[in-house]
């Protein structure tokens, strides 16, 4: 399974060991393509799922978001509270509503469909920061998809960030990209920025493609590398990941399964490797450990619900030894 679990007890104090900044939403999921009818209502948002997913496997999660007062906001209140994920960063906003998005499966893929304008999340800011609960933990996560949603948001993702740091908080990035949401000129810009500041950059392929003008994997790897990043996990899909520390780097192979839905595969990666790697494993013990949980979150539909428990893992890693 790759090293021990992790102890919640030993924290830099009594909250949660990673926080995570960002957007949560409502999902609905079509679960059967020849049905249009066939909605899975569910929960979403990358630094959401990746919270639960870290606190399946062990690990003590925070999530600091904004959500609307309405039934989708109290819906996810007591997912995260089912999920032990600490809530006290939570602010509820009484002027605005929960996003919501839609996913669709065709042969091409996933396709998403969001309603999030003027959502609680955007209204998000530095001065709204749950600084105490920021400055205390140990890991701060951070997605691109949270500076993407608003100016204010990009704002309080940087403030928390610099505090972060100055409180010796390590800071794990995704540079998950929406081109619906902002313009690539722009993301670049924020997204490197973003990067001069994580101990642990977690692009994806496709986003990394796109942002570096880059397709060969070891490129990516260096282009984070040179902007500040100190160790780089590439998330190649099916394929695995790409690891670096700076003096090392690996291809770890991924999982093969019998995929029925990839949404949130990274986010739960992201969740298991910020586990692991609080546990004291390296960052290949962790990617290895990551692949396989993200793997599993493949067999079942939503982002949320087939997220895996560390028995699941554990067993899986087991029999594909």
């Amino acid at each position: 399974m790759g090293g021990a679990t992790p102890d919640r007890s030993a924290t830099r104090g009594s909250g949660p060991d990673i926080v995570a900044i960002g957007e949560a939403m409502v999902e609905f999921n079509q679960v059967r393509r020849d049905d249009p009818g066939s909605w899975l209502q569910g929960f979403g948002g990358d630094t959401s799922n990746t919270m639960i997913a870290a606190s399946r496997l062990g690990a003590r999660a925070g999530s600091v978001p904004r959500g609307g007062d309405d039934p989708f906001g109290r819906r996810l209140l007591d997912l995260w509270s089912s999920e032990d994920v600490d809530t006290s960063g939570v602010a509820v906003d009484p002027g605005a509503p929960t996003g919501v998005y839609f996913v669709s499966h065709g042969t091409e893929g996933h396709e998403f469909a969001y309603l999030r304008s003027g959502s609680a999340a955007s209204r998000l800011a530095p001065a709204s920061l749950p600084l105490d609960l920021i400055t205390s933990a140990r890991v701060l996560h951070v997605s691109a998809i949270s500076q993407a949603i608003s100016a204010s948001a990009c704002d309080a993702c940087f403030a928390a960030i610099d505090a972060a740091r100055a409180a010796g908080v390590r800071i794990a990035y995704d540079t998950n990209l929406r081109l619906k949401l902002w313009p690539l000129a722009r993301a670049r810009a924020i997204v490197f920025a973003t990067l001069r500041s994580a101990d642990w950059a977690l692009p994806s392929l496709d986003d990394a493609r796109l942002l570096f003008d880059l397709d060969d994997p070891p490129r990516i790897v260096d282009a984070c590398h040179a902007l500040g990043s100190t160790a780089v996990v590439l998330k190649l899909g099916p394929e695995g990941c790409m690891v670096s520390d700076g003096a090392r780097r690996e291809h770890l192979p991924g999982m093969r399964v019998d995929a029925v839905d990839s949404t949130g595969a990274g986010d739960c990666f992201d969740g298991a490797f910020l586990a692991r790697s609080l546990a004291g494993d390296d960052p290949f013990t962790a990617a290895r450990y990551a692949n396989a949980a993200a793997a599993l979150k493949t067999l079942g539909y939503g982002a949320v619900a087939p997220l895996p428990r560390e028995a699941d893992v554990a067993h899986a890693m087991a029999a594909g030894a």
